[in-house]
This record gives C-alpha cells, structure tokens and sequence, in this order.
C-alpha cells in the first residue's frame, strides 16, 4: 500500500453535522482538545480513556498558531498536519478537528457533544470551558493516568541528553588528539 498523503480533515461546521446524525442515532460523542506537540503515552492514555466515555472521539487539535500562543516561539516542533495524521493513526481517535482559539468555546458550541474530556492536570472545576460545558448541558470528564509525562519534559530530556552527548563526544574528541 502507498501513502496517499495526509488525510483531508472536515471542516468545524462539516463535522457538526456529522455528530448532529451521529447524536440523532443515539451515538455517545466526546470531545477532546490539545496540542499533542511530541506525542507520548500520556497522551495515549489520556486519549483512550477519553474514548472510553463514548462510541466516537473526536480530537480538537490546537493550530500551529495557537500552539505558538500558548507555548511561545519556537513551538510546535511538529507541524499540524503531521500531528493530525498521528493522531487519526491511533485506534482510540475518530476525527480530528482543527481549532484556532485560545479555549474550545467556539467549537464545544458547534459541535455539542455529550461528553468533553480533559486531562489529569485539570479537575471539573478547573475547565477553562466549565461554564460554557454546563450551560449547554456538556459531561465533563477528567481522563488519563496522573500528569506524570509531558511533551515539555520529553523535549528537556531530549535536549540534555544532546547536550550531554555533545560534551561526552567533545571530551573524546580531544582526548584522542
């Protein structure tokens, strides 16, 4: 099998009607958001958890720009598309959508699903989208194992242990002249 390229992704109105049927049919919808930079298995099991709470997921990912607002300059390592495919290559993740903004107000709205899934690092109280989640009558569900990686963590390590290799094979360098 060739690779085609990556996958087109509905737009955030074409998708609304897509889970209006799914909703319709009686089909439980989560909606989860993120950034997903490096994936990791945090992510993974934040992700299949998510999935858990429903028949279908869907994945809001943060645009490049957004992700840029959020985390500075210099972010994300990996662009959108790429972090899209990854995301749709996993088993757990139905669809990806794009989002733009700095909360998912605007998407939480078009889309309506039954349940919106976040992280260990927030509890009910703490989601930015709480009051937007209760007013159009929005589950939410705290999913994943304790915040215990990051992609902010694995891009340090990452850089020490460049760091340290680069010392390590100066030192040897040297000391072979």
């Amino acid at each position: 099998m060739s690779w085609s390229g990556p996958p087109a992704l509905p737009t955030r109105e074409e998708l609304a009607a897509e889970v209006a049927a799914w909703r319709a049919a009686g089909t439980r919808v989560v909606l989860g958001n993120g950034c997903f930079d490096l994936l990791h298995v945090g992510h993974l099991r934040y992700l299949a958890d998510a999935r858990s709470r429903g028949d279908v997921l869907i994945v809001a990912l943060n645009t490049d720009a957004s992700v840029r607002a959020l985390k500075g300059d210099g972010q994300p390592l990996v662009p959108f598309a790429e972090r899209a495919e990854l995301l749709l290559g996993l088993a757990c993740v139905d669809r990806v959508v794009a989002f733009d903004e700095p909360t998912l107000e605007e998407t939480l709205r078009a889309l309506r699903p039954d349940v919106h899934a976040k992280g260990p690092d927030y509890t009910p109280d703490t989601v930015p989208e709480a009051p937007v989640d209760r007013e159009l009558g929005v589950e939410i569900a705290i999913c994943g194992d304790p915040k215990d990686h990051s992609s902010t963590a694995l891009r340090d390590a990452v850089a020490a242990r460049d760091a340290a290799g680069s010392s390590d094979q100066d030192r040897e360098e040297r000391g072979a002249r």
